[in-house]
């Protein structure tokens, strides 16, 4: 299991966009299981991945969280 973060200057609206392009039917190929306005989660193939999303006046904090899918989150967040 891992957990990750990075700030990010993308809208929380596109950063979970992205996660769902990424991780869900387009992407990954995993289940889309949440989605909130700070969140969106997934799971499939044994593992789960949580993004989170802090909003602040300047930056955007995305927190994944992952088991199984730990490489994938690692290169999701290189693309935020």
């Amino acid at each position: 299991m891992i957990r990750i973060e990075k700030t990010s200057r993308l809208t929380a609206e596109q950063i979970i966009r992205r996660a769902s392009e990424f991780f869900g039917e387009g992407g990954e190929g995993l289940e889309q299981t949440g989605l909130q306005d700070c969140c969106v989660s997934f799971a499939g193939g044994g593992g789960h991945v949580t993004v989170f999303v802090a909003d602040e006046k300047t930056h955007r904090t995305v927190d994944v969280e992952s088991r199984e899918f730990e490489y994938q989150a690692k290169r999701f967040l290189e693309s935020v």
